[in-house]
């Protein structure tokens, strides 16, 4: 079994990162001369997967400029949220209602990705087929995080997550889930966060372990951070 279909999640504000997200939406924001949407497409295409559905709100004419000026020599489709933005959750319903598959790899490009993270990954495709899971997410302990402010969202044990009081491990923005999940939500606008709740009450919200440093592109703060590396 494999993930044909990537999702890129691009409609957000970037309003930590004001002023200059007011002029280039945070996707597009550069580190060392390659932007973020950039990096997420380079490890998809080396993930081997076929096709990719970025969803746009804010600024999201962008998104077309920049895509044209550009050869991935991937199917990129661009499905735009709409006249009111749709969060993450109604953003991702958004954009499977056009795919005929069932699971999806889903990447937050406010990280930095980059090839490293490419056979974890592909671990992580092999468990949630292999385990005939309906979600899987990417976490990783606070302790690899560059931005020491950024705490805990969740404990993972045994590839199972909970929501204890010391929550060690951060969420980065890489989950694979099966369409199912989002049919029963009939709500436009809403968080992802109402769905992994859900499975969490359950105990069926399932995590993987990266041993990667985490770069994420939290606040103006830390742009200025990694623009110095």
């Amino acid at each position: 079994m494999k993930i044909n279909t990537a999702l890129i999640l691009c409609a957000g504000f970037g309003k930590r990162l004001n002023p200059i997200t007011l002029s280039t939406p945070k996707p597009l924001l550069e580190i060392k001369d390659v932007n973020m949407l950039e990096r997420c497409i380079n490890l998809i295409k080396k993930l081997g997967i076929k096709k990719i559905l970025i969803n746009t709100f804010y600024l999201k004419d962008q998104f077309s400029v920049f895509l044209k000026s550009k050869n991935f020599n991937i199917d990129i489709k661009i499905i735009e949220d709409g006249d009111d933005i749709l969060d993450t959750g109604g953003g991702i319903q958004n954009m499977i209602k056009v795919s005929h598959e069932k699971d999806f790899i889903i990447f937050n490009p406010d990280t930095i990705w980059s090839n490293d993270y490419k056979d974890e990954i592909l671990k992580m495709e092999k468990m949630y087929f292999s385990k005939k899971l309906e979600n899987i997410l990417l976490l990783v302990n606070k302790k690899f995080s560059f931005d020491k402010k950024l705490k805990g969202d969740f404990n993972l044990k045994n590839n199972l997550i909970t929501k204890e009081v010391e929550k060690e491990f951060i969420y980065i923005g890489c989950q694979i889930i099966n369409k199912k999940l989002f049919i029963k939500e009939k709500k436009e606008n809403y968080s992802i966060l109402e769905i992994w709740n859900n499975l969490l009450d359950q105990k069926k919200l399932f995590g993987y372990e990266s041993q990667k440093d985490f770069y994420h592109l939290t606040d103006l703060d830390i742009f200025k951070k990694l623009k110095d590396l």
